[in-house]
């Protein structure tokens, strides 16, 4: 048996800002489909990363000045095992694509109410993954941005 060792897509992902989804660069929204619904959407430093119902687009900036950017678009249906490590100001993403890669997204300076997004957002991923709808108050509450621990 040959053991083949993958490296990560990037590990330089570690989104600490949520962003308002009506206010999203314009060429971030050329990569969602006129059929598609931003579930939420998160910047680092440098990086944005959105969720839709159907794919999880990442935007990489490197290179002098952020001049070179990598787009990595990853269907659902690509994603053969995900699972999300929770820490207490941190929280991580854990995917396997069905090519044999993995890709970690880590969400860093996490508020009780950030994690309930998560969570949420983990969930709905996994059902869609599992060929089953999100539950309507899961994508009520992505979709309007009504998280909180009172719902």
């Amino acid at each position: 048996m040959a053991y083949v060792k993958h490296r990560e897509i990037t590990k330089s992902f570690s989104f600490s800002k949520i962003l308002d989804k009506k206010s999203l660069p314009a060429y971030i929204k050329q990569y969602v489909q006129e059929d598609e619904v931003i579930w939420t959407a998160y910047k680092t430093t440098r990086d944005h990363g959105i969720f839709t119902n159907c794919k999880i687009v990442l935007f990489d900036n490197f290179g002098k000045m952020g001049m070179r950017k990598q787009i990595y678009a990853i269907s659902y249906k690509s994603i053969s095992m995900l699972s999300v490590v929770f820490d207490s100001t941190s929280a991580e993403l854990h995917l396997l694509l069905d090519s044999g890669y993995p890709v970690r997204l880590k969400f860093v300076n996490m508020s009780g109410e950030d994690k309930l997004r998560l969570r949420i957002l983990y969930t709905c991923i996994n059902r869609v993954i599992n060929n089953q709808m999100p539950s309507e108050l899961d994508l009520k509450r992505l979709l309007l941005d009504e998280i909180s621990f009172k719902n």
